[in-house]
């Protein structure tokens, strides 16, 4: 089994990142999920009031305030244990998948002394914290399926109403000249890239990933892409983007078919829109990939991560006529773009050019990988039959942080590592690549000079998202 030359970051050091989320950041998630349910208990109670007042009852409701208090009890237990750097405690047996792994990564902690709060490897207490909470619903009858982070995530969506019209026009500008588009590399090239930055962005929200386009600007878009990429360079501090898209253009029709693309997704909403649009112009306006695949969590995961709900809930309110409030930036014509887009959708789904990484066969079997305890060096030996998959992809796109921590271990690499050797036995199995923004320490594939010049201008630069 492989083992990295370095260890895993972890919160003992206070002036990381991984002590201020043990301090911090963790403590408000779990606050959040609290509060969350807790204000649910209180529209139940008032609902059984009513009933009350009205001569009837529902023993439904009374059940389910009951484990909706037996949550916040374990939740807050949780919470006063963290906060005391106490034992990381064994995940109870409750049906749901990878309970004895993780237990089982457990004990070779507390063997070494690592299994508290504050001296456990991040990455693995992160996961180990989402699980516990799935752990928490799913033990229940009633809140067995509900996700405390989904009305964040939907809130987060509706927010990004005027991005995401601004997109959906690019992409029906972009349509009314795909004839012109599509033979012609270089414009692809430029293209390309700008869905990559929009995707490698996404969760900023930032109205200028994606040139806006008229059919004059096709023409110009080799100008204005690249000094709008130009623009954008000096924040993206390892850009392969040249060597994915040579990579793309190599890539060979076989027995009729052209390659499929797979992204390993991250956020919901937004982002997830930007993952959708970028699948859109690869399998729409590319002649290289005739299929998309999206691997979403099959459960509640880091807050704001997609899972199968998240997805199709998505497709659902991007179609809704009421979702979004109009803005001075939105109108008519937008809005009927945006809805041109999430039709095509729709039928790539239908038809199964786009399809969820669950539909396939053993789905979910392959997709129980994502929320494990490991780092993605393990997937050929851990989740062998996901391994065999992605080896035949052209194409494999992890998005996000929690991705690239996954994919180099979360461990204390040099700087000047190269990625592939930060990928331990996952690299070369198949060609990917990983899109991310710096929230987390580990950082590989740079030189020193750069990180030693960033330390000097910003301390915070690892983690920062910027």
């Amino acid at each position: 089994m492989f083992e990295a030359p370095y260890p895993p970051y972890d919160p003992q050091d206070k002036s990381s990142f991984a002590y201020e989320t043990v301090v911090k950041r963790w403590p408000v998630i779990i606050t959040n999920l609290i509060d969350h349910v807790h204000r649910l208990i209180h529209d139940l109670t008032m609902e059984s009031r009513t009933l009350a007042n009205s001569g009837s009852t529902d023993p439904a409701i009374q059940s389910k305030i009951e484990e909706g208090k037996e949550i916040i009890a374990k939740a807050s237990h949780l919470k006063y244990r963290m906060a005391r750097d106490q034992e990381l405690e064994k995940i109870p047996e409750d049906g749901e998948f990878y309970v004895h792994e993780y237990n089982s990564e457990l004990d070779k902690l507390a063997q070494v002394g690592k299994n508290t709060w504050f001296t456990a490897p991040w990455l693995y207490a992160e996961c180990y914290l989402y699980r516990l909470f799935r752990s928490y619903f799913k033990q229940s009858t009633w809140w067995a399926d509900f996700d405390p982070f989904y009305a964040k995530k939907e809130e987060t969506f509706r927010s990004s109403v005027t991005a995401i019209h601004q997109i959906a026009t690019t992409m029906h500008e972009l349509e009314t000249e795909k004839d012109k588009v599509v033979d012609d590399p270089d414009k692809l090239s430029v293209l390309f890239k700008e869905m990559v930055q929009m995707c490698l962005w996404g969760n900023a929200t930032d109205l200028s990933l994606l040139t806006h386009l008229t059919p004059s600007d096709i023409e110009h878009l080799q100008t204005v892409g690249r000094e709008a990429q130009q623009a954008r360079k000096e924040f993206i501090l390892k850009d392969d983007q040249d060597a994915v898209w040579e990579h793309i253009k190599s890539l060979k029709p076989q027995a009729g078919t052209v390659a499929r693309c797979d992204f390993v997704l991250d956020n919901a909403g937004f982002e997830l829109f930007t993952d959708l649009v970028f699948a859109d112009f690869l399998v729409t306006h590319t002649p290289y990939f005739s299929e998309v695949v999206f691997h979403p969590k099959l459960f509640p995961w880091f807050v704001s991560d997609v899972t199968p709900t998240d997805f199709y809930k998505t497709i659902e309110l991007l179609s809704s006529p009421t979702f979004f409030n109009a803005t001075m930036e939105t109108t008519p014509e937008s809005a009927h773009h945006l809805k041109e887009m999430v039709e095509r959708w729709r039928r790539y789904l239908e038809q199964g050019i786009f399809r969820l990484s669950t539909a396939v066969e053993d789905g979910h079997k392959k997709a129980q990988f994502w929320t494990g305890p490991w780092p993605y060096w393990y997937m050929e030996d851990k989740a062998n039959s996901l391994w065999r998959f992605l080896t035949e992809s052209g194409l494999v796109i992890f998005k996000g942080d929690l991705n690239y921590r996954k994919l180099t271990g979360d461990v204390k690499w040099p700087v000047t590592v190269p990625f592939a050797t930060a990928l331990g036995p996952l690299a070369g199995s198949f060609p990917l690549l990983s899109l991310r923004t710096n929230k987390a320490d580990v950082v590989v594939g740079i030189s020193q000079d750069v990180a030693d010049k960033l330390d000097e201008k910003e301390k915070g630069w690892r983690v920062s998202g910027k």
